[in-house]
């Protein structure tokens, strides 16, 4: 089977973004370079851990001698992106995911696969071994360092901006209420 790549060498918008409301949102990665749009489905900790880890290859970058990359300390404010998504259609909900650093073009390199459904695994023809049958479709995203970092610094605000934490137990608080269970001592 081959692998549905959708592929963006130089997007003009990369955003994650949400759809409802905190307690019950959606999460999407989504990518547009001229007319073509793709919006994934992410989970919250996904969202997160992408946001730290394009954070993290970005400052260790910049330790290299002479910030040769000329990747920024922070977001270039030219590249602030506050605005909601596009309308969504999901192409598929993000698995495996993987963020590498390609030199030769100074992007941040952004690989999401999608998760193969419990449910019609048992349909996928038997002579393709699990790994094919997971990779059938993804997403390739390079992004320059300036946008990385703008995408980081909205995702953050994003993950952020759900429901408040108790400061008792730890757990979010709902709208309708919030019975707290302080562990015992």
């Amino acid at each position: 089977m081959p692998t549905l790549v959708h592929e963006f060498a130089w997007p003009d918008r990369v955003v994650v973004g949400t759809v409802g409301v905190p307690g019950q949102r959606t999460f999407y990665l989504q990518v547009r370079a001229a007319k073509k749009l793709v919006s994934i489905a992410l989970e919250k900790q996904q969202s997160a851990l992408l946001a730290e880890k394009i954070d993290e290859i970005l400052d260790q970058l910049m330790t290299v001698e002479g910030n040769r990359y000329s990747v920024p300390a922070s977001t270039p404010i030219e590249l602030v992106d506050n605005d909601p998504l596009e309308p969504v259609e999901e192409e598929f909900r993000a698995g495996a995911m993987s963020l590498g650093w390609d030199p030769t073009t100074a992007q941040v390199v952004l690989e999401a696969h999608r998760i193969v459904d419990m449910d019609t695994e048992n349909d996928i023809d038997l002579e393709f071994s699990d790994d094919e049958a997971a990779s059938s479709e993804m997403l390739l995203v390079r992004m320059p360092v300036g946008t990385a970092r703008a995408f980081a610094k909205r995702t953050r605000e994003i993950v952020a901006a759900g429901r408040p934490m108790c400061p008792l137990c730890g757990y979010p608080i709902d709208p309708e209420g919030h019975t707290c269970t302080i562990p015992e001592l």
